[in-house]
C-alpha cells in the first residue's frame, strides 16, 4: 500500500499499522490483505462480490476489520458482505470506506452488510465514510445495513460521513425479535452541492424488542439532506427516532417521519428539530476571543462529537 492507501485507512479506521484480531482490506474492487482468528473465519463469495464473516458462539472482546478504500477514478464497486455472529459473542466491527479520486470520472462504493445475530449475541458495528481528491469526478458512496436480531441480542450502530462525500444514499434495515435492542448513531457533514439521503426502517416484532435511532447533521454552502425514517410497532416494544440538524448558507434539511403502531402495546416516539446556530452560542463564544467562523466551526464540532 502507498501513501494515499495508508492515509485513507487511518481516516476510516484509525489504522495505523496492521490491525489486530481478523481483517480483510479492499482496494478498487479486490481484497488485498486478508487475517483470520482462531474464533473468526473470513470466506470470499463465490457467487458473488463479497466475504461471509463467520463468528463462533461465545467469542469475547475481539475484532473484525473490514475497510475498503478507492483510489481508481471511474471505478463502479459492489459489495455484498454477511455477518454471521454466534449465540453468546461479543465483538467489535469496523468497516468503512474511503474515496479518493483525482480525475473526472465518478467513483463509486455500495457496500451491502447484513448481520445475522444469534441469541444473546452482541455487535459494536463502526462505519466511517470519506472522500478526496483535486478531480472533478463525484465520490459516490451508498452503504446498505440490513440488521437480524434473534432473542436477546443487539447491535449498536455507529455511523458517519465525514466529508468529502458527493452523493450518497445510506439505508438501514433491522427486524428485531423478543428482547432485542437495535441502537443507531448516525452523523452526517455534508457542503457545496453534496447530497445525503438517510433512510430507516426497524420492525419491532418481538415482545420488548427497542430501538433508539439519533440522527445529527450540519448542513452548509448548497448541499441538500434528507432523512426518512420508519418504525413500525407490532407488539409491546419501545422505539425512539431524534433528527437534529443545524443548516447555514442555502443548504436544505429534510425530516420525513414515519411511525406505525400496530399494537396497542407500541410505544413510539419521533423528535425532530432543524434550525441555524444559535445566537447566542455565537456570541458567547465570541466574547471569549474567537472569530465568528471559529465559533461556528468549534458549536459545529461540538455538535457532531
Amino acid at each position: 500500500m502507498d501513501s494515499i492507501d495508508k492515509e485513507l485507512l487511518k481516516e476510516i479506521s484509525d489504522l495505523e499499522g496492521t490491525p489486530k484480531g481478523a481483517y480483510n482490506i479492499r482496494k478498487n474492487g479486490k481484497g488485498i490483505e486478508r487475517q483470520i482468528t482462531e474464533n473468526i473465519n473470513i470466506v470470499t463469495k463465490t457467487d458473488k462480490q463479497g466475504i461471509d464473516i463467520f463468528v463462533k458462539e461465545n467469542t469475547k472482546f475481539e475484532f473484525v476489520h473490514i475497510p475498503v478504500i478507492i483510489t481508481e477514478s471511474g471505478l463502479n464497486d459492489v459489495v455484498y458482505n454477511d455477518f454471521y455472529i454466534g449465540k453468546n459473542a461479543n465483538v467489535v466491527i469496523i468497516a468503512g470506506c474511503g474515496i479518493h479520486n483525482d480525475h473526472h470520472e465518478d467513483s463509486r462504493h455500495d457496500g451491502i452488510h447484513r448481520f445475522f445475530l444469534e441469541e444473546g449475541a452482541k455487535v459494536k458495528y463502526i462505519e466511517k465514510h470519506y472522500g478526496e481528491g483535486e478531480g472533478t469526478g463525484k465520490r459516490v458512496l451508498n452503504p446498505v445495513t440490513e440488521v437480524h436480531l434473534k432473542s436477546g441480542s443487539s447491535l449498536e450502530m455507529e455511523s458517519t460521513q465525514i466529508k468529502g462525500v458527493d452523493s450518497t444514499i445510506r439505508v438501514t434495515k433491522g427486524v428485531l425479535e423478543d428482547n432485542t435492542n437495535f441502537v443507531v448513531s448516525e452523523k452526517i457533514m455534508t457542503h457545496g452541492k453534496q447530497i445525503a439521503k438517510t433512510e430507516f426502517e426497524v420492525e419491532l416484532n418481538g415482545e420488548n424488542a427497542s430501538t433508539h435511532v439519533t440522527s445529527r447533521s450540519v448542513a452548509v454552502d448548497n448541499s441538500v439532506q434528507e432523512f426518512k425514517s420508519n418504525v413500525i410497532g407490532n407488539s409491546k416494544c419501545f422505539g425512539h427516532v431524534e433528527c437534529d440538524a443545524i443548516i447555514k448558507d442555502n443548504a436544505k434539511v429534510i425530516a420525513i417521519p414515519e411511525i406505525i403502531a400496530n399494537s396497542v402495546e407500541a410505544n413510539l416516539i419521533h423528535e425532530a428539530a432543524i434550525g441555524k446556530i444559535a445566537g447566542e452560542q455565537l456570541t458567547k463564544l465570541m466574547t471569549l476571543g474567537l472569530s465568528e467562523k471559529e465559533a461556528e466551526e468549534q458549536i459545529i464540532k461540538g455538535f457532531l462529537k
